[in-house]
C-alpha cells in the first residue's frame, strides 16, 4: 500500500475542480488516518460505547462511493460490498467487520471503488442526474454530499486514530 498525497483543494479553481479538489483531500485524510496501524488497531473499537473503527469507516465509504457514484449517478446494478442477512436493507453500510476482514482488502476494494467513481464521472456535467429513490439527484449534489460525509468521517477518523495511539492532526 502506498499513501496518497493529501492535495490541497485550489483555492482559485472553477466550481467542478473546486468540489473534486475538496472530496479527494478528504479521501487521502481518511487513508492517512488509517495509515502505520495494525490490523488490530484498525479494527479496535477505541471510543466507547461506539463500535464504529478505522477499519469499518473505510469499508463504510467504499459503500457510500459505490451506492452515490454507481448506483445513483450511472444506473449500475452493483449490489452492497459487504451484504449482511437479517437486515431490513440486506447490509449495515459496511460498518460491520467480519472475522475475515483485512486492511489490505478493504484498501483494495475503497480504491476501486473511488477509480469507478472518477470514471462515471468523466465527461459528465455537473448538472446531470441520477435517480434514488425516486428523486432526481445532480452530480453536484453528490459532490457535496460526499464532501460532507467524507468531512463527517473524517473528525470520526481523528477521534479513534487519537484514542488507538494517541496520534493526531494530518
Amino acid at each position: 500500500m502506498t499513501t496518497p498525497e493529501r492535495p490541497i483543494p485550489n483555492p482559485n479553481a472553477d466550481e467542478r475542480t473546486t468540489l473534486e479538489n475538496w472530496l479527494d483531500f478528504y479521501r487521502a485524510t481518511l487513508v492517512l488516518k488509517c495509515e502505520g496501524l495494525t490490523e488490530q488497531q484498525l479494527r479496535t473499537a477505541s471510543a466507547p460505547p461506539s463500535s464504529l473503527t478505522l477499519l469499518g469507516l473505510l469499508q463504510h465509504l467504499a459503500e457510500v462511493e459505490r451506492n452515490w457514484f454507481r448506483r445513483v449517478l450511472a444506473g449500475e446494478d452493483a449490489p452492497p460490498i459487504h451484504p449482511r442477512t437479517g437486515e431490513a436493507n440486506g447490509h449495515d453500510g459496511g460498518f460491520e467487520l467480519a472475522e475475515d476482514a483485512t486492511s489490505a482488502t478493504a484498501r483494495a476494494t475503497w480504491e476501486a471503488e473511488v477509480a469507478a467513481a472518477r470514471a462515471n464521472c468523466a465527461g459528465r456535467e455537473l448538472g446531470e442526474t441520477g435517480t434514488f429513490g425516486g428523486a432526481e439527484f445532480s452530480l453536484r449534489w453528490i459532490y457535496t454530499h460526499m464532501i460532507a460525509e467524507y468531512a463527517r468521517h473524517c473528525g470520526h477518523a481523528d477521534l479513534l486514530r487519537e484514542r488507538v495511539d494517541g496520534a493526531t492532526g494530518v
